[in-house]
């Protein structure tokens, strides 16, 4: 059939448009062809459009090249915007070893790609070079494959599995001992068991007219470079509801910072004239660490006059009424050789870090000690926060020097010479609150039992206390809770479960990995039911702690590395409200009533004016940039992997959990790193 309508011919005369002809009215409908020509105006646009696109991507290549060069200049010449501190030299130049080996292995392979350009080996024309095909590669690859299958599950998977196996064994041992002591504990809140003081040990209320029924005590307080928490100890100490003249308070210094010293006797000399019995002691060689200074105290004439003493470190802010719920156990009771305080912290909900440390102190103060101290009349001293008999510390030898947990040192001597202990009460004190602090504190606190263990163990053996306390000792104190712990946690959750991902035949099985890890940390937290949403990132974080804890274990267990190396922790000097409160209200009455001594020469008030200066004058603070913890960010992202790979295989609820587990490990890494150090 013809088209119908008759052919229309357009024709414009401006250059921006194109002509087209129609010769019916359908084909105005049709397809235009793709080869259709443009007009130089749109040329010239889309040629100014990539050219502005280019001269833009140049720019922005330049600005980056300049930041860069900018920064080297800033870090590496000027050396502005870093603080490196002397320690951590020797792992800095780790890392920059493995930079300068890659930078290296590039410069290498760049050489050796522009000697092949130079000698034609990119043609694939010269007949002397030959270049595997795919099929080539290909085939190499898959009979390595091969080889590695039947290798790794005769060689590698069985050893994997028994030292798994092995393993397994001992963090079922493991939990078994901390279920008892939850149960342990439940008996003791069910039966409402605690050390209780029989009658009113001090029926007067007039305090003087009853000094005589007040027994000597002695308080120290070793301190060290405390700069940021002396002044509240000092004052909390002070504060003891305590007749004068039946107290004496020892400031133990070691610090080696002349302008702390200053403040710490400028504050010991504002509390002297307040009509405190308190002295100032500082020694000008800082032998022994702690052990040294309360040794060096303990040797005064004037100890003798005493009964018992009292330590505090310069963290504690014990409460007015301390003394009077502590002393009174030993009357009536001479078999009794220590009371010790529970701990409460006041930053404690500082930051992720400062939670998870309340959740293991809390069971250890909730559950171990009082359930030792309550069954077996023996724990661990703490260091601080506890009250000595005197003649109890004598007869076990005084302070040693020999390692750096002194307080656990005395503590075993004196069990062995029959000395009871009672565990009961708060008081105040800090957590650490940087990651690098914690660490430190962590691996003294590992390092010490195993180093004590090697010098304690023949004591045991030959000493004349029952064959079950001897075995409490070695097995359980010793080696189940300071040395298998950290071991298999180390081995079974940060080497053998992220092997796994390599060697699938030795998997772990999803019990091991998921339920009884979590039955135990649900455990570990009821002593502190608040902390309940923190149960996951606490079992991921006390996994990647355990190649801390470990490390430490086995350097004080063979003398290695800084098994004897004391470590200050750091402290914030953070004080909870109420005490603010208080403190200032005792303050204000006992300022109110205090004099000047008439007897005081020109010399010595001049001395109090040089000191009172040095401590209003604000300390200078440096700021250090954060630190990235390589180590605890590899691992997380180990663990990580180690879970995906779990959880692929996993079916079910497994598989969320795990999911939610790898997730919160991660989020738990990237909050360690962000860690200030100032």
């Amino acid at each position: 059939m013809a088209p119908k309508g008759t052919p229309v011919v357009v024709k414009i005369d401006n250059p921006s448009y194109s002509v087209v002809e129609i010769d019916d009215p359908d084909a105005a409908f049709k397809p235009m062809e793709k080869t259709r020509g443009k007009n130089p105006k749109q040329v010239t646009w889309v040629l100014l459009l990539k050219a502005h696109r280019a001269v833009g991507c140049v720019a922005w290549i330049a600005t980056l090249f300049w930041d860069l060069l900018g920064t080297i200049k800033r870090r590496l010449i000027f050396r502005q915007d870093v603080v490196m501190a002397t320690e951590k030299l020797g792992k800095g130049k780790l890392l920059f070893a493995a930079i300068k080996a890659f930078l290296l292995t590039s410069l290498a392979i760049l050489s050796f790609e522009v000697v092949a350009y130079f000698n034609g080996w990119h043609c694939f024309q010269n007949p002397s070079l030959h270049i595997p095909s795919d099929d080539d590669i290909q085939g190499l690859l898959h009979l390595i494959y091969v080889t590695w299958l039947p290798f790794r599950a005769d060689y590698i998977a069985p050893l994997i599995q028994a030292l798994s196996k092995f393993c397994v064994a001992l963090f079922l041992v493991q939990s078994a001992d901390r279920f008892m002591l939850s149960l342990g504990c439940f008996w003791i809140k069910y039966k409402k068991i605690k050390p209780r003081i029989e009658g009113d040990p001090f029926e007067s209320g007039d305090v003087e007219g009853c000094s005589y029924e007040y027994p000597m005590v002695l308080v120290q307080i070793p301190m060290c470079n405390e700069r940021e928490v002396y002044e509240q100890s000092i004052s909390a100490v002070c504060q003891l509801d305590w007749p004068k003249d039946r107290l004496l308070i020892q400031v133990l210094d070691d610090s080696n910072d002349e302008s702390i010293r200053y403040l710490i006797k400028a504050e010991v000399a504002t509390w002297s004239q307040r009509g405190i019995n308190i002295i100032y002691r500082h020694r000008l060689e800082r032998t022994g660490y702690k052990a040294g200074n309360l040794k060096s105290a303990m040797s005064c004439e004037y100890v003798k006059a005493y009964e018992f003493v009292a330590i505090f470190d310069a963290d504690f802010q014990p409460s007015p009424k301390f003394l009077k719920q502590t002393v009174p156990h030993f009357k009536d009771n001479p078999e009794l050789g220590l009371v010790q305080a529970r701990w409460a912290f006041v930053n404690k909900d500082e930051n992720l870090l400062t939670r998870l440390q309340n959740i293991n102190l809390c069971f250890h103060f909730e559950v171990e000690q009082q359930v030792n101290g309550v069954f077996l009349n023996f724990f661990g001293f703490n260091g601080t926060a506890g009250v000595w008999r005197i003649k109890a510390l004598e007869e076990s030898g005084g302070w040693l020097e020999r390692t750096t947990v002194e307080d656990m040192d005395i503590a075993i001597r004196a069990h062995l010479n029959g000395w009871k202990f009672i565990f009961l009460n708060d008081v105040l004190c800090e957590v650490p609150e940087s990651y690098e602090a914690y660490r430190k504190q962590q691996h003294r606190w590992h390092s010490g039992p195993m180093q004590l263990f090697r010098l304690c163990l023949p004591a045991i053996l030959t000493s004349k206390i029952a064959i079950w306390k001897k075995a409490n000792l070695i097995l359980l104190f010793f080696l189940l809770r300071k040395l298998i712990l950290p071991f298999y946690s180390f081995t079974l959750f940060c080497i053998i479960l992220p092997l796994t991902l390599f060697v699938p035949e030795a998997e772990l099985p999803v019990w091991v990995i998921c339920y009884v890890p979590v039955f135990m940390s649900f455990l570990n937290i009821l002593p502190s039911p608040k902390s309940f949403p923190f149960i996951v990132p606490y079992l991921l974080f006390e996994n990647t702690m355990s190649v801390t804890k470990f490390n430490a274990m086995v350097s004080g267990l063979f003398q290695l590395g800084s098994s004897n190396e004391w470590v200050v922790t750091k402290k914030a000097g953070r004080s909870s409200e109420s005490d603010l409160v208080a403190a200032t209200e005792r303050e204000s009455k006992i300022t109110n009533q205090q004099h000047i001594p008439r007897g005081a020469s020109q010399s010595e008030f001049t001395e109090y004016n040089e000191l009172k200066e040095q401590k209003e004058a604000a300390p200078i603070r440096i700021k250090k940039v954060n630190k990235i913890y390589r180590k605890e960010l590899t691992l997380a992202f180990l663990l990580l992997a180690a879970s995906v790979r779990s959880l692929l295989s996993a079916q079910g609820v497994h598989f969320y959990f795990l999911l939610f587990q790898g997730v919160t490990f991660l989020l738990v890494g990237l909050d360690l790193i962000g860690e200030q150090m100032s």
